[in-house]
């Protein structure tokens, strides 16, 4: 099981783009995919069509992980560990649910993610 950052999803919808590449290849070696709610939130505010949605949800088997108590502590304890950094605490929402999970993440944005993955995030 991979979660699937919110700009990967959206990139997902473009042919021949890495997103499409690395989840062609994940498919061949038998991996599900997931999102946080989180995630699925910032992907809905689009601009996506109804049948891009359809198809993203087709991806993910409807694989939607809420956030809930648990998340909430663990993307606090990023938050603080990170630094605070302004406009990050979506990106501790998301890395805490992939880790509570036990899952990678793959996300386009690896810059925004490293500095959770000290703290036990894995990315894809």
């Amino acid at each position: 099981m991979i979660h699937l950052d919110a700009n990967f999803l959206i990139d997902s919808l473009k042919p021949a783009s890495p997103a499409v590449i690395s989840l062609k290849n994940w498919l061949g070696q038998g991996e599900t995919f997931a999102t946080s709610a989180i995630a699925w939130a910032e992907f809905l505010n689009g601009p996506a069509r109804p049948d891009q949605i359809q198809r993203v949800e087709y991806l993910i088997q409807g694989n939607i992980v809420p956030f809930a108590h648990h998340e909430a502590e663990v993307s606090a304890k990023l938050f603080n560990q990170s630094g605070r950094r302004r406009g990050s605490q979506p990106d501790c929402f998301i890395a805490a649910t992939a880790m509570l999970a036990g899952v990678k993440l793959a996300t386009q944005n690896r810059k925004h993610f490293l500095p959770f993955v000290s703290a036990g995030l894995l990315l894809a």
